[in-house]
């Protein structure tokens, strides 16, 4: 009789023989520089090597393939983190520093008294366009701040049906303002620009402290240096936030996923830094100093006040309303 054992034993042999062979795993190939068989290598790290991730769509739409974005974490940590803090700091430091200012150095008074006498100082056109500028600006402001701390000031006040009302009609309101801020940009660099080119005198009247410190009032234009770092900014600042505005208003028509993420942080930052100088602005031309108001609100100065701030240009006014008695 035939033996079966002896084969099936020899088979089995073989087969456990052959198994180590079989299980060993093929050697790997590395991805992006990384070696996930020999390093120990974190999601991050991975992702952090590759500029996306993306797949194999059907349709038109090249943005719909991107499924990681890897710098899309860093600047969503920068939207819902430092933008909300930037604008804490920025906002509650310049007023807790104009707040010192005008306990140290109080309303700056028009010595002497106003005269009774009145210097045009503007006229309509130009009020026009500074309140169109400037109006426009607040409700940008205020918009856009509501965008970046509005959940942690409102929300828990107002609750999240009204918060959430507010929200929209200001996403309306920073939407469509941005056309009369930019008219009034154009119109304000096209009226002034000839007022505000720097000169050596700028650089006197920034080494005397510009008359807010000291006694001192150093001579000064139409517009002194003070006034022409406030013009460039809202010109030059102004008009870079709007380009970076209207990158984000027509999503993806002059930039893709990455440019839109640069143009929000660049948006986010300068107008940060312009809403802090609008705030020293503001103050210098209310509360901070007497007589300065007058100038956009009838467009009429003091006489005694623009000698002592605008010596040069009230010399010359004043020769203009003297020339038809001569």
């Amino acid at each position: 009789m035939f033996d079966l054992a002896r084969p099936l034993v020899l088979i089995a042999a073989l087969a456990l023989a052959a198994t180590p062979a079989l299980a060993q795993p093929a050697p790997s190939t590395p991805v992006s520089g990384f070696n996930p068989t020999t390093s120990a290598v974190s999601e991050g790290k991975l992702l952090g090597a590759m500029k996306e991730v993306t797949g194999t769509i059907s349709i038109p739409d090249a943005k719909a393939a991107v499924l990681i974005q890897p710098e899309g974490k860093s600047w969503r940590d920068f939207q819902r983190g430092t933008v909300p803090l930037l604008s804490a700091v920025t906002v509650l430091g310049m007023i807790g520093v104009l707040a010192v200012f005008y306990l140290v150095r109080g309303r700056i008074r028009i010595e002497g008294g106003p005269s009774g006498r009145t210097l045009r100082r503007f006229n309509p056109f130009e009020r026009f366009v500074h309140w169109l500028t400037a109006g426009s600006f607040v409700v940008l402001a205020l918009t856009g701040l509501n965008l970046s701390v509005g959940r942690y000031v409102l929300l828990p006040v107002i609750g999240g049906g009204a918060f959430s009302e507010l929200v929209e009609l200001g996403k309306f309101a920073h939407n469509y303002l941005a056309f009369p801020f930019c008219l009034g940009l154009v119109l304000m660099l096209l009226t002034w620009v000839h007022h505000n080119i720097p000169n050596a005198m700028d650089i006197e009247w920034f080494r005397q402290g510009g008359g807010l410190i000291g006694k001192g009032h150093p001579p000064s234009g139409k517009f002194n240096g003070g006034q022409k770092v406030i013009f460039w900014i809202v010109v030059l600042g102004g008009g870079i936030v709007a380009a970076s505005g209207f990158l984000l208003l027509f999503p993806f028509v002059f930039a893709g996923i990455a440019g839109m993420q640069t143009a929000q942080i660049i948006h986010a930052v300068l107008a940060l830094l312009m809403i802090a100088a609008m705030l020293g602005h503001i103050y210098i031309g209310s509360l901070g100093m007497e007589g300065a108001f007058d100038a956009m609100g009838t467009g009429e100065v003091d006489e005694t006040w623009a000698r002592t701030h605008h010596n040069l240009w009230a010399e010359q006014e004043i020769a203009k309303k003297r020339a038809p008695a001569e």
